[in-house]
């Protein structure tokens, strides 16, 4: 077989194509989820830290506020992500 043939009977099988729909999508989701956080989650974080904004907020010059956000996002993805899981295993059973 050529490297053409080889290269299409591999990049066509339904697991490839299945998992480059799942990496858009996930992507997707992880946009969604991102603003999520960014919108809605740290502005209500924002109200607790003392300089006002997350993004700003620079104990001893060390970047805090920056790593509390990338810390409430990943735990909002991270959740996001569970009860999508948890939703589709109860759908796959029924």
């Amino acid at each position: 077989m050529s490297l053409w043939s080889d290269f299409k009977a591999f990049a066509f099988k339904g697991n490839v194509l299945d998992l480059a729909v799942a990496i858009v999508i996930g992507a997707a989701f992880t946009k969604i989820v991102t603003t999520l956080a960014e919108a809605v989650i740290l502005p209500l974080v924002s109200k607790l830290i003392p300089t006002g904004s997350y993004a700003t907020w620079t104990p001893g010059g060390i970047k805090l506020g920056l790593l509390i956000a990338a810390i409430v996002e990943f735990f909002v993805i991270a959740f996001a992500l569970f009860l999508a899981v948890t939703w589709l295993k109860r759908r796959a059973k029924l």
